[in-house]
């Protein structure tokens, strides 16, 4: 199939990407007749998810062996620790522009690029600045994955894998993370920067082998590549002349609309999909994830447990979980997990602030530990199933296409902010009270399920058009 050359919106001739050659490769003209290139496609995504988890992980097993080498002080160390989420931020801010613009595929190579480029930096640092830079880069490439991988995904993926597909990416991201921690404490922290380079590897190489969105091969008007792209995905023999029209009917109603700006989203009839995306990513984030999240070890060594062994629990105890989620979100629902999940946040929270509420009045010391590693592994069990990644999967559903891209950066950054924020204040809040730091969370989590049960609908088994019909009814 030939490459359309001419090129809208003021995008470069050539610079548009080629869909692939499928009657002249061999490779993706075999894949055609097997509906399985829908789950190599998610693979090669996830890719991104996984270097996600990588930059996470990074920071907390490297750091007495950085501080060492390079002679930083805690503050130094701090710093680079924590510019990775002011990376992310920018990483959002432009994550919804570069998708729409380059596709989502262009987005993720561009991603790829400032993750590949950070870790090489990491790796020949001599000193704090080039560190800051490096880290400062592949924060930028984690903050656009953040936003691109969950929205390619689910706008390849049939209805009814879709929740499941999208879900691997918080899969994904935790698996990364718990592999950092792990093999962290084997590898020097300049072997572990190039382990990063993994991912990429994998996720650049297996872009050459898999389509575009159709979603938005559609919008650009490129009515041919966006058939052959569903038909790849579907499988040869599939008929995909209902989804097609579908899509390209949706496509075309919101073609008669404006260009979307950034006050326009609070317009009534994008109102509801923002506030949804947006209010699902602040009710992730303030709960407290990240405090308890890059924390947990002085969570257990102040309850009397042992941080090493806590940390392995909690670590494999995530990955589990998130797994069994990606399994039932299109069977139960994103709506029931989300509720169960904000139950069990709400309910490992007071756990563990008991626990605290014990020691700090040196009362039944004895049951302390096991109270507060109680508390904790019924927290992020809670998050894992449905708070880590629902979220996620419901932001990269309800928006519609015209606006997909500047609402999901929104959303992204509003994420990114809510996890700097929380991050940020919890050793001062653990400070001010251990046991008031996790009643305030246990608030907190009670309103997301309030705002859950009357604001966010149920997405299970419908497409994404319906989803809008539904929304703006």
């Amino acid at each position: 199939m030939g490459i359309k050359e001419n090129v809208e919106d003021g995008v470069e001739k050539g610079t548009r990407e080629p869909l692939m050659e499928e009657q002249n490769n061999q490779l993706v003209h075999a894949s055609k007749g097997h509906p399985w290139m829908v789950y190599f496609t998610t693979f090669v995504a996830v890719c991104g998810s996984y270097e996600f988890g990588a930059c996470v992980g990074y920071s907390s097993p490297t750091q007495d062996a950085i501080r060492k080498d390079l002679s930083l002080s805690l503050a130094e160390y701090s710093l680079f620790g924590s510019i990775l989420t002011f990376g992310a931020m920018i990483g959002a801010i432009t994550s919804g522009p570069i998708a729409d613009s380059f596709g989502r595929k262009g987005a993720m190579r561009v991603s790829s690029a400032f993750c590949v480029a950070g870790w090489l930096v990491i790796y020949f640092s001599e000193g704090p600045v080039p560190l800051d830079i490096g880290r400062l880069a592949t924060g930028y490439g984690m903050g656009v994955f953040s936003y691109v991988v969950p929205v390619f995904v689910a706008e390849i993926a049939p209805k009814d894998l879709r929740g499941t597909l999208t879900t691997l990416n918080q899969l994904m991201i935790v698996a990364a993370v718990s592999v950092s921690f792990v093999i962290g404490t084997v590898l020097s922290w300049r072997a572990l920067a190039l382990t990063g380079l993994i991912p990429t590897a994998v996720l650049l190489l297996g872009l050459f082998f898999i389509p575009e969105s159709p979603r938005w091969l559609a919008k650009r008007g490129r009515a041919k590549d966006f058939v052959a792209a569903l038909q790849i995905l579907r499988g040869k023999d599939a008929d995909i002349s209902q989804e097609a029209d579908e899509i390209q009917d949706y496509i075309t109603t919101l073609e008669r609309l404006p260009k979307s700006k950034l006050l326009e989203l609070f317009q009534r009839r994008y109102l509801r999909s923002v506030t949804i995306g947006v209010g699902l990513m602040v009710c992730q984030q303030l709960g407290g994830i990240n405090g308890v999240c890059f924390y947990a070890s002085s969570i257990f060594e102040l309850a009397g447990f042992s941080s090493t062994t806590g940390t392995i629990i909690y670590a494999c105890l995530q990955v589990v979980i998130t797994g069994l989620g990606a399994v039932f979100i299109d069977k139960a629902g994103r709506k029931p997990l989300l509720l169960l999940a904000g139950s069990g946040l709400v309910a490992g929270c007071i756990l563990t602030a008991v626990a605290f509420y014990l020691k700090v009045h040196e009362v039944a010391l004895g049951a302390v530990p096991a109270l507060a590693l109680t508390g904790i592994l019924v927290y992020i069990g809670s998050f894992s199933i449905g708070m880590g990644a629902v979220p996620w999967v419901v932001m990269s559903e309800i928006f519609p296409v015209n606006i997909k891209g500047l609402a999901g950066s929104v959303a992204t950054l509003v994420n990114w902010f809510g996890a700097w924020l929380c991050s940020y204040t919890f050793n001062f809040l653990m400070n001010w009270s251990t046991y008031g730091t996790f009643i305030l969370y246990a608030a907190i989590n009670a309103l997301a399920i309030l705002f859950i049960v009357v604001v966010v609908p149920e997405t299970k088994g419908k497409s994404l058009e319906q989803i809008q019909a539904a929304i703006n009814a």
